[in-house]
C-alpha cells in the first residue's frame, strides 16, 4: 500500500503495518466492542436457558405471551448495548480524526484522496471491531458457562441447552459490522479536510462552523419528530398488543438519534446555563467557554453521559411502572410474593442495564483522555501565560463537571419518558394476575427516587474518575514542550 493511500503508510519510518492500534482511543474502542459482544452472547445464553427452564415448568411452560416476552427483552437488551457501542465508537473515531487532520491533510498535499483516507479509517474500525468481538465472544462464553454451571447446581437442570450453538456467534458477527459502519461514520470529517490544514495541528469545528450545518441539523428534526410519533404509536399499539414494544423501540432509537445529531446545537446552551453555576473565576470562565468554542468535541462527551443516564433511568422507571401497572391490574394492591419476584427481576434486569452503561462510560473517559492529549498546545499556552498545574487540573475537571451536571439532568428526564413508554407499551395490553382477567390500561409514570439519587452519586464518581488521567497528562509536559507539539 503506497504512502498516498493510507493514514498510517506502512514504511520503516512509520512502523508496522497496525502500529495505529496503540493510538490513544483504540485501545477503548477494543474494549468497548468486546463488551458488547461478550452482552450479547451472555444475554443469548440467558434467554435462551432461561426459556426452556421455564417451558419445563407445568404452571407457566404454555404461556405463549410469557415467551413473546422474554424473546423482546433480549433482543431489545442486544439492540439497546451495540446502539450504545455504535455511538461511542463513532465519537472516539470522530476525535481521533479531530487529531488527525495535519496528517491527513499532508497525505492530500502529495496527492491522496479524501475517499482513500476515509476508506482506511473504516478498514482500521472493521479490524477494532473484529478483535473487540472475537474477544467479547471468548469472555462472554466464558461467563456463560460458569453462569450455567451454577444455575444447574442451585436452581434446576435444563435439557436441550448448548453453548455450542451457532446462535451465540451471531452478537459477535454483528458487533464486528457495527463498529465498521459507525467508524465509516465517524470519519466523515475527513472529506472536509484540505491540503491546507497541514500547516495547522488538530483541529475541531467551532461553534460557528458547527451552526453552519443545515441538513445535520434538519435531519435531527425530523428524526426527533419521527422517534415521537412512533414513541405514541408504540403506547396506542400496546393496549392492543405487547408487540407494540417493538414500534417503541424504533421511535426510542429514531428520537435519541436525533437528539444526538441536534447535541451540538442543545448542549453548549445547557452547558453555559451549568456553567454559571461554578462562579465566574478565570478558570471557571476558561472552563465554561472551553465547551463552547468546540461543542463537537463537548457534545461528544456529554452524549456518552445521556446515554448511560438514559438507559439506567429508563429501566429503573419501567419496571417501577411494572409494578404500578401490575397493582392498578390487581385492584390496587400487589401481591407480597410476586411483589418480592419482581424485585428479584429488577436487580437482574439493572445489572444487564450496567453493561450498556458502562460502555458509554468508556467513551467519556476515553474521549476526555484523547481531547486532553489533543489539546497540549492549548494547555501548554496556558500554563505559558501564568496558569498554574493545579488551575489547569481544576479548569479540565470542571469541563468534566458541567458536561457529566448537564448530561445526568438531560438523561433523567429522557429516562423518566422512554421508561414510561416501555412499561406501557410492553404490558399494556397483557392480563395480569392474580386472576389474569384484567388489563392495567394506561398508568401514570413511577419514580422510583432511590435509583434516581444512585444514579446522581454514580455520575459524580465517574467525573472524578474520568478526570483523573486527563488532568494528570494535561501537567505532565513543561509548557516549552507542549507549545512545540504539532
Amino acid at each position: 500500500m503506497s504512502a498516498v493511500t493510507a493514514v498510517v503508510p506502512e514504511s520503516s519510518a512509520t512502523g508496522p503495518r497496525f502500529g495505529w492500534l496503540s493510538e490513544r482511543g483504540m485501545g477503548a474502542s477494543i474494549l468497548v466492542a468486546a463488551l458488547s459482544a461478550s452482552f450479547g452472547v451472555v444475554l443469548l445464553a440467558a434467554t435462551d436457558y432461561s426459556g426452556r427452564m421455564l417451558s419445563q415448568n407445568p404452571y407457566i411452560g404454555d404461556s405463549g405471551t410469557l415467551a413473546v416476552v422474554v424473546g423482546i427483552l433480549s433482543v431489545l437488551l442486544i439492540g439497546v448495548a451495540m446502539y450504545v457501542a455504535a455511538i461511542v465508537t463513532a465519537n472516539t473515531f470522530s476525535t481521533i480524526v479531530a487529531g488527525r487532520t495535519r496528517r491527513i491533510a499532508l497525505l492530500r498535499l502529495i496527492g491522496s484522496s479524501a475517499r482513500a483516507q476515509r476508506s482506511e479509517v473504516a478498514r482500521q474500525g472493521l479490524v477494532v471491531g473484529v478483535i473487540g468481538a472475537a474477544a467479547g465472544v471468548v469472555v462472554g462464553l466464558g461467563v456463560a458457562a460458569s453462569g450455567i454451571a451454577l444455575a444447574e447446581r442451585f436452581v434446576a437442570s435444563v435439557e436441550g441447552f448448548s453453548l455450542g450453538q451457532p446462535l451465540f456467534l451471531v452478537p459477535a458477527f454483528a458487533v464486528a459490522i457495527t463498529t465498521w459502519a459507525a467508524a465509516w461514520a465517524g470519519s466523515r470529517r475527513v472529506l472536509t479536510v484540505t491540503p491546507l490544514q497541514a500547516i495547522g495541528g488538530s483541529v475541531e469545528r467551532t461553534h460557528e462552523d458547527a451552526a453552519a450545518r443545515p441538513v445535520r441539523h434538519i435531519t435531527a428534526l425530523v428524526l426527533v419528530v419521527l422517534g415521537v410519533a412512533l414513541l405514541v404509536g408504540g403506547v396506542l399499539v400496546g393496549l392492543i398488543t405487547p408487540l407494540g414494544v417493538i414500534v417503541a423501540f424504533f421511535g426510542g432509537l429514531a428520537s435519541f438519534t436525533g437528539i444526538a445529531l441536534a447535541a451540538v446545537r442543545v448542549m453548549p446552551p445547557l452547558l453555559r446555563l451549568v456553567g454559571r453555576m461554578f462562579g465566574r473565576s478565570a478558570v471557571a470562565r476558561l472552563a465554561a467557554e472551553n465547551a463552547l468554542r468546540y461543542p463537537e468535541r463537548s457534545s461528544r462527551m456529554a452524549i456518552g453521559v445521556v446515554m448511560g443516564v438514559t438507559l439506567v433511568t429508563m429501566f429503573a422507571v419501567a419496571l417501577e411502572s411494572v409494578k404500578r401497572l401490575l397493582a392498578a391490574a390487581a385492584g390496587g394492591a400487589l401481591d407480597p410474593q410476586f411483589a418480592l419476584i419482581m424485585d428479584g427481576f429488577a436487580t437482574v434486569m439493572m445489572v444487564l442495564v450496567g453493561v450498556s452503561a458502562a460502555i458509554a462510560a468508556v467513551g467519556l473517559v476515553n474521549l476526555l483522555t484523547i481531547g486532553v492529549v489533543q489539546r497540549r498546545r492549548e494547555l501548554g499556552l496556558l500554563r505559558a501565560v501564568g496558569l498554574s498545574n493545579a488551575q489547569v487540573r481544576r479548569m479540565i475537571l470542571l469541563e468534566a463537571v458541567h458536561i457529566t451536571v448537564t448530561a445526568t439532568a438531560t438523561g433523567l428526564v429522557l429516562g423518566v419518558g422512554y421508561g414510561w413508554v416501555a412499561a406501557q407499551s410492553l404490558l399494556g395490553s397483557v392480563r395480569m394476575p392474580p386472576d389474569f382477567e384484567q388489563t392495567a390500561g394506561l398508568v401514570a409514570p413511577a419514580v422510583p427516587w432511590i435509583p434516581v439519587v444512585v444514579i446522581a452519586v454514580a455520575a459524580a464518581l465517574l467525573t472524578l474518575i474520568a478526570s483523573a488521567a486527563p488532568t494528570r497528562l494535561a501537567t505532565r509536559v513543561a509548557p516549552v514542550e507542549a507549545l512545540a507539539v504539532d
